[in-house]
């Protein structure tokens, strides 16, 4: 029963987690954030009704990769899910504006098997990318616990 010089380690206590969602505190970059978001989504959405419209197969194929990249942009750089719906919802407003008729009864857009793929295919993307998993942030630890 030597006393050696040997001390006892007092146990740490577990780091703060951050608060999240409605949780979090207000913050108003992160809010322009999504409104900026918002409408990028409601312009790809304008831009990608134009050419699908004009460029059938590929042009539909160009204008749903466009708003997957915007999407998963948006929940890459924001880190949330809101990240990838707040793009998603303006893309969505401005289609259904597009695609409403107007009170003469005429469309913006024919009725045409594209628009729909474009906006089913679309709706599709954004949920994908609002539900994918978080990636894991680099150089937080070294995955194994008690380190």
């Amino acid at each position: 029963m030597s006393d050696g010089g040997s001390k006892q380690r007092a146990p740490r206590s577990p780091a703060p987690v951050p608060a999240t969602g409605l949780a979090a505190p207000f913050n108003p970059a992160r809010i322009g954030g999504y409104a900026g978001l918002a409408v990028l989504g409601a312009l790809v959405g304008i831009a990608g009704t134009l050419v699908q419209a004009a460029w059938f197969p590929g042009g539909l194929l160009l204008a749903l990769l466009a708003a997957a990249g915007l999407f998963r942009g948006g929940r890459l750089v924001l880190g949330t899910q809101l990240g990838a719906l707040a793009p998603a919802g303006g893309w969505l407003i401005s289609i259904v504006v597009l695609l409403g008729g107007r009170p003469e009864g005429d469309y913006v857009f024919g009725d045409e098997l594209g628009l729909t793929l474009f906006l089913l295919g679309g709706m599709a993307v954004a949920v994908i990318c609002a539900t994918m998993s978080r990636v894991p942030l680099p150089g937080t630890g070294s995955g194994r616990s008690g380190k």
